[in-house]
Parts: structure tokens; sequence; C-alpha cells
């Protein structure tokens, strides 16, 4: 009996980076590396080592772990508040697209209302009144992308509603939730697949941004947005602080992105297609 080789394209590079990184993170706990919050104050600013690979900070504490942590936390919040958006506003988008009338009329203008306020000065303005932390920046988060998600699964099952194997499954009398449930849904995962993965990487970038603003994750947790403001204060004494995590948060945007873009041509073959003309 004989194998094929696993031959691996371009096209899957992203997701094998995604997959290490996120691997990476949810292992971070259990593999030998030094606590994130372990201060050596008299090695401040010292450079690499064979015991600090990129260095250490202010505090004496080592960098690459403290990447490490802070793009686990980063992604924590990210997938976090995705999935808490995805549940609520992939509900209200079908509940919304297959009952019509009323109840789509008042969720769609709920949506419309949300989506007046700037995600960012939304964010800002919640955290500032119930506080940072992760408990209070994944909920706000999740309630800035609801909307996305019910417009997505809005329009995809006013594209399906009317098929014929839907109105299959209604003519044997399966009852309003098991068509959603069983019947629509699975065909509209697609859209809401790729709308979850636009989705975290978005909110890498606001959750570092709010850290960096201080309301985000808050100190002496990692957070990549945390480590940017640290190294902005202390660019003319150690400029690597700073490099290291713009470098990151880089990296790490660049792999999602390109992963969603993947992701959609995979799901989406018409897309594809498109922009191959």
């Amino acid at each position: 009996m004989t194998t094929r080789p696993i031959s691996l394209q371009a096209r899957d590079i992203p997701a094998i980076f995604l997959v290490l990184l996120v691997t990476v993170s949810v292992l971070a706990p259990v593999l030998p590396l030094q606590d994130p919050l372990l201060m050596d104050t008299a090695a401040r600013f010292a450079g690499p080592s064979g015991a600090h690979l990129l260095g250490q900070d202010e505090y004496g504490r080592d960098i690459l772990v403290r990447l490490v942590f802070a793009i686990r936390n980063s992604l924590l919040v990210a997938f976090a508040a995705a999935i808490l958006a995805g549940v609520i506003g992939t509900s209200l988008g079908i509940l919304a697209g297959y009952s019509r009338g009323l109840t789509e009329l008042l969720a769609m203008r709920f949506i419309d209302i949300v989506l007046c306020f700037p995600p960012l000065l939304l964010a800002m303005l919640a955290v500032t009144l119930y506080g940072p932390g992760p408990a209070t920046l994944i909920p706000v988060l999740a309630i800035v992308f609801v909307p996305s998600f019910t417009r997505v699964a809005h329009a995809s099952v006013l594209s399906v509603r009317s098929q014929d194997y839907v109105e299959a499954v209604r003519s044997m009398g399966a009852s309003n939730a098991r068509v959603m449930l069983t019947t629509i849904l699975p065909n509209i995962a697609g859209p809401v697949i790729v709308q979850f993965s636009f989705t975290v990487a978005v909110t890498v970038v606001l959750e570092s941004g709010l850290s960096f603003l201080g309301l985000g994750v808050l100190p002496p947790a990692p957070s990549l947005g945390l480590m940017i403001g640290t190294g902005r204060a202390t660019l003319s004494q150690a400029p690597m602080l700073l490099v290291w995590p713009c470098l990151a948060l880089t990296a790490m945007i660049l792999v999602l992105n390109a992963f969603c873009d993947e992701l959609r041509d995979r799901l989406d073959p018409r897309s594809s297609k498109i922009r191959g003309q």
C-alpha cells in the first residue's frame, strides 16, 4: 500500500502559521518558559543573551516570553469577542431574515443604531464607564461586531430561504426553529465563518489600540498594546523594546488577513475567479 506524500502549496502557508501561532498561545502556560512577570531590576534593558533571546525590558523581564503571553492575551480576547458576537449576530440575522415583518424591521433598525457609532469610540466609551480589563473588553468588542454578523447572516438567509430544499423541509412539518437551525444555518455557514476570521483580525487591532491607551489589558499582564506604549516611552534608551512588539503585531495581522483571504476563496470560489480576472 502506497501513501501519497503531503504537498504544501503557497496558499497553505497562512493557515500553517496561524495554527502554529494558536498552538503556541494555548500551550504557553505549560511550555518551559519563564514567568512573564518575573523581574530582574539588575538587568534592566539588557541585550539579547542565551537566557533571554530578545533581551530584557525596563524591569528586567524577558521580552520574548512577554511577547508570547501578549499574543496569547490578544488572541484570547479576540476569539472570545468574535465567538460572542458571532452567536448573537448570526442568531439575530437568521431570525430577522427568516421571520421578516416586524421582527426584521426591529432587528435591522437596532443594528443601524449601533452602526451609527464608530467602533473604537464606542469601545472607548464603554471601557471608560465600566473600567478596563478583559471582563469588560470582551463583551464591549462583541457588541461592536454584532452588526457585521447580523448583516451577513441576514443577507445570506434572504438568498436561501426560498430555495427548494428549505420549502421541502417546511412542507414536511418541521418547526421554524428546526428549519433555521438544521437547514438554513448550515447553508449560510461559509460567509459567517469568513466574517468570524475577519472579526478576529480586527479585534486584535482594537484590543492592542485600547491597551496602548490604558483601556484594555491591565498591567502587569503582558499585552502588545501595553508593550508598544512602554517601548515608546523608553525609545531613546532601548529602541528594540518598541520594535519587537510592533513586529509581532504586524506579523500576526498579516497572517490573519492572509488566512481570511484564503478562507474566503475556498468557501466562495466565485470570489477567487473574480480576483483572478
